[in-house]
């Protein structure tokens, strides 16, 4: 099988090949499905891995390594028992904005499912990033994202109680926290600290946001203040790596 080389403009260092120059055979593969999807378009199907692993004379193993490769990147996304063509990775805006705004403007459908809305007592370090006694109620809030019914990731929120005591009542689990606390007097957002890191899903995580354990996941954790600088909310999303990416600018 010729070894397929891309020398072109923004490309790759030697397209991933290490300098000795031998080409590991799952990656001679791989790039040859990369040209496949590319020719398919997004949702088109692709064969059957047998048929596959024919075409380019390999083993199922070494095709399956190369098909993993892609669904990890988000090329590729399983479904039922094939495989499809993946639509381009959302991309969200470290910003103080919601997950609501930012998957509108790219075009899409944001919607949620909510898992569960509970009462908790606040203890140890929720307690203290929310700057509550021991014991002082809060909201747990967990919901499924999603973007076109598409299940893209997990957000835990927790709120005191104290500062919107009616949530359970009049909040729609379907939309945008941030928007309804814009519409609650004295909650006006200030300012928050994220922090970013790659984590695989727990099995529990894994089943409801549809994906593999083993698919590395993108954890936020995100402490919102009000405009006084008290902490406002405290919220964990973990993301699907395959479906999301974030972006910033950076000015000098």
């Amino acid at each position: 099988m010729e070894q397929p080389h891309d020398t072109s403009p923004g490309a790759p260092v030697r397209s991933g090949i290490p300098e000795h120059g031998r080409v590991p055979r799952y990656y001679a593969v791989k790039a040859h499905l990369v040209a496949l999807v590319d020719g398919l378009g997004e949702g088109g199907a692709l064969p059957a891995e047998r048929d596959l692993a024919v075409r380019y004379g390999v083993s199922r193993e070494t095709l399956r390594q190369a098909l993993r490769e892609l669904v990890l990147e988000g090329r590729l996304r399983r479904q039922g028992r094939g495989t499809v063509v993946a639509g381009p990775k959302l991309e969200q805006p470290l910003s103080l904005s919601s997950y609501t705004e930012g998957v509108r403007r790219q075009g899409r459908r944001p919607g949620r499912t909510l898992i569960g809305l509970e009462r908790l007592a606040a203890a140890g370090p929720l307690a203290a990033e929310l700057d509550l006694p021991e014991g002082e109620g809060v909201w747990h809030m967990e919901r499924v994202l999603l973007a076109d019914d598409e299940r893209i990731g997990l957000e835990s929120t927790y709120v005191a109680v104290a500062r919107v005591p009616r949530l359970d009542e009049e909040f729609d689990p379907d939309s945008s926290f941030y928007a309804f606390l814009r519409e609650r007097p004295g909650l006006a957002l200030g300012g928050a600290e994220e922090r970013i890191e790659t984590v695989l899903a727990t099995p529990r995580e894994a089943l409801l946001v549809g994906t593999p354990p083993a698919l590395p996941m993108l954890l936020l954790h995100r402490l919102s203040r009000d405009a006084g600088g008290r902490p406002l909310e405290r919220v964990r999303t973990l993301y699907r790596g395959d479906r999301f990416s974030f972006t910033t600018r950076l000015d000098g």
